[in-house]
């Protein structure tokens, strides 16, 4: 993309909202893998890792979980609007990747990525829902051609290829029972042309039969090397055992290893995967026993603060019952010393008169 000049991409459209449908966007909100289980994942490869062990379909609803048999117009069909339905991980997903506000580096790792076509094909979704019409033919142009196989549909028996279903995203509104956002009709139709130009969509199984092809050739090379080396004294009943040695499976032992190579890395990349995870479990149980902790130290310290405010109520009850004693005292000695002087008077009084 030589004309993005920085590594930040714009968001098309409503910045809230990612322009998913609205039944399709309050499903995700609403649901408990979202706002649990997703909440939990903060960085862009706990991301990635969760869409390679949960999506296996890119429909916005589970199979079977939305009903919409009998409904007409605004309420059926790919507007959403009518009876929702259990949503799907993939669109989960896509809505978890918008909140992290992808970068282009991201988003580039994302559809170029190497463990699962299901990580590349919410790339290409995430780029569809959120770019600029005028910027996805840069995006989507150098997959076009691409022959790596992937089954979009819920349930499975929809198998295409990635560059078939790039080529949908650009030319076509729906997407199983919801709607792509609308590309302008001048640049809609400028994307048409430009697609209509391309050789034929490559059709699924291209990239297992360009294996099998490179598995020919190897083949041969190795049938080609082996003849040289018996070339010379070799009667016509050799020759035909050296060709049995041929289509024998011992005799191409690189295709064999090949094999082993890829699956020993699969093996490593899942156990390097399943260690991040559990590191990172740990860190966030960690930080969990730590939240914990500090909870219940400020708990302590509130309890330590109500008792002290306790004793301080109580110690000024206790001085204002000595106060109030002391002044009682005072006044019944006054009161007293009153009735004394007075007895005293009288008699006095009593005595003159005499």
């Amino acid at each position: 993309m030589a004309s993005k000049k920085n590594n930040l991409l714009p968001v098309f459209g409503n910045p809230s909202t990612m322009n998913l449908n609205t039944m399709v966007l309050t499903n995700i909100q609403n649901s408990q893998y979202f706002k649990h289980d997703l909440f939990a994942l903060k960085t862009y490869h706990e991301v990635v890792d969760e869409i390679y062990y949960k999506v296996t379909h890119l429909e916005p609803w589970e199979k079977g979980s939305r009903k919409t048999t009998g409904q007409v117009g605004m309420c059926g069909g790919v507007r959403g609007v009518g009876a929702g339905g259990v949503v799907s991980s993939a669109f989960c997903l896509l809505f978890k990747l918008f909140t992290l506000k992808l970068t282009r580096k991201q988003v580039v790792g994302l559809i170029s990525h190497s463990d699962s076509p299901y990580i590349r094909a919410l790339g290409f979704l995430y780029l569809r829902f959120t770019q600029p019409p005028t910027d996805l033919w840069e995006w989507f142009e150098p997959y076009a051609n691409d022959t790596e196989d992937i089954d979009p549909k819920a349930g499975g028996g929809r198998v295409t290829t990635i560059g078939a279903m790039c080529r949908r995203m650009l030319v076509t509104l729906d997407w199983y029972d919801t709607l792509l956002p609308r590309i302008p009709v001048k640049v809609s139709k400028e994307i048409e042309q430009l697609v209509r130009a391309l050789p034929p969509a490559p059709e699924p199984g291209a990239g297992g039969q360009y294996e099998e092809e490179e598995e020919e050739a190897e083949e041969k090379e190795v049938s080609t090397r082996n003849g040289q080396q018996d070339a010379g004294g070799r009667d016509s009943h050799q020759g035909s055992n050296r060709g049995s040695r041929r289509s024998s499976p011992d005799s191409f032992p690189n295709r064999d290893h090949r094999g082993h190579a890829s699956r020993d890395r699969d093996r490593e990349r899942d156990r390097d995967r399943d260690r991040d995870r559990d590191r990172d479990r740990s860190r966030y149980s960690d930080r969990d026993r730590d939240r914990d902790r500090d909870r219940d130290r400020e708990r302590e310290r509130d309890r330590d603060r109500e008792r002290d405010r306790d004793r301080d109520r109580e110690r000024d009850r206790d001085r204002d019952r000595d106060r109030d004693r002391d002044s009682n005292r005072d006044r019944y000695r006054d009161r007293d010393q009153d009735r004394d002087r007075d007895r005293s008077r009288r008699d006095r009084e009593r005595d003159h008169d005499r």
